[in-house]
């Protein structure tokens, strides 16, 4: 029995948050060799309805497309390779789809597919018109249904796992809350199936998180796992977003503001948006080596990275694209834009920038990135992860 939450600041916004992204995960809502489960789909659509009915703006992030897509095909379990992924996404999506749009209109709703891929959050064009679209349909009353464009996306475009992009999307959408259903109810600071393993109700920064071991893998029927949902959720806090991790079957307690799942708190210091994407959704086009003093100017002290620092060049890029900074290792650092083209860095590195003003010109007279485009990435504390799945 769940019971309204009082003592864990914050949760009560999921009760009056006037727009939220509810993400769903594939074995949440299938069945392995018989494809979707009408009844576990209408119980979520009736939630979420509920809400939308109350006045509240939903988005749903739906996993599902390539699982729904298996039993068709006569496929026992989730292909590995991407041609027959595409392919049963290609089957699956439109089931999916048309299951949504039925069990949507019992309530007098209409749903709006929206199919996307990572260059939709990545390129800006893409970005504003995603954002556009999304808008147009919550102003028509619209929920919008959030999925991977799964039929086209290549591995080099694909955010690899719904968890994520429903993070990007809320930060697309400015939603006041995340929401990630799963078949598993909460975090734990132990594979649940452990004895002794407690629920951790509630995260208020990464260090909540030191020493808890979670699995790895997802369903057999997913692609995902408790890791990408914690990911997602550092995703989300770090844009000023709260969010939730639950179960499907409480996706109405949950919706209700009620002590069930884990709190991901918001962050009160807020990322700005191009930092965002520069550090989850950006593909770096190269890599900087840096010697240790440029790795603790960069990191320790957020300066500017110099072409003094860089001991080499990896990669075909030119000015402006994203690049990932890594220390001599060969671990990245940080992730920045930068200012020069690759072909033109060997020749200034290990130079210092008034030696280059003075002999090449004041073009050179600048930082190879700025820190103000730049997004540290060392530092991120994660949980263990174990081989076992929780």
């Amino acid at each position: 029995m769940t019971t309204r939450m009082a003592a864990v600041p914050g949760r009560e916004v999921l009760d009056t948050a006037g727009r939220i992204v509810v993400k769903v995960g594939s074995s949440s809502l299938t069945i392995p060799g018989d494809g979707i489960d009408s009844a576990r789909l209408d119980a979520l659509v009736d939630a979420l309805a509920a809400r939308r009915l109350a006045g509240g703006e939903v988005i749903l992030v739906s996993s599902g497309a390539i699982a729904a897509g298996l039993a068709p095909l006569g496929l026992p379990r989730r292909p590995r390779d991407l041609a027959t992924q595409q392919a049963s996404a290609s089957v699956g999506q439109g089931l999916l789809m048309a299951q949504y749009t039925a069990s949507f209109a019992r309530h007098g709703l209409t749903a709006g597919q929206v199919l996307v891929t990572l260059d939709d959050v990545v390129r800006r064009s893409h970005y504003l018109n995603a954002r556009r679209t999304l808008f147009r349909l919550l102003g028509f009353g619209v929920v919008p249904v959030v999925n991977e464009n799964d039929t086209v996306a290549t591995h080099e475009i694909r955010f690899g796992d719904n968890d994520r992009l429903a993070a990007l999307v809320a930060h697309l959408v400015q939603a006041d809350a995340l929401v990630l259903l799963s078949d598993v109810d909460a975090l734990y600071d132990s594979p649940p199936s452990r004895p002794g393993a407690r629920r951790i109700p509630v995260v208020n920064g990464q260090g909540d998180l030191e020493g808890v071991r979670v699995g790895s893998a997802g369903s057999d029927v997913g692609s995902g796992g408790m890791v990408t949902k914690i990911d997602a959720a550092d995703i989300a806090t770090t844009a000023g977003i709260p969010t939730l991790l639950t179960s499907a079957a409480l996706a109405g307690s949950a919706l209700a503001g009620e002590d069930v799942g884990t709190w991901f708190a918001a962050s009160e210091r807020r990322t700005a948006s191009r930092l965002l994407w520069l550090a989850h959704a950006a593909r770096a086009n190269g890599r900087l080596v840096l010697d240790d003093g440029a790795v603790q100017a960069v990191v320790g002290r957020r300066m500017s990275l110099l072409a003094a620092g860089i001991t080499d060049v990896e990669g075909g890029f030119v000015a402006g694209d994203p690049v990932d900074l890594v220390d001599q290792s060969g671990r990245i650092v940080a992730r920045g834009l930068v200012n020069f083209d690759a072909t033109d860095l060997p020749p200034i590195l290990g130079r210092s920038t008034p030696d280059l003003a003075r002999e090449l010109g004041a073009a050179y007279e600048r930082e190879v990135v700025h820190r103000d485009d730049l997004v540290i990435l060392a530092g991120r504390r994660s949980p263990h992860r174990s081989t076992r799945r929780s």
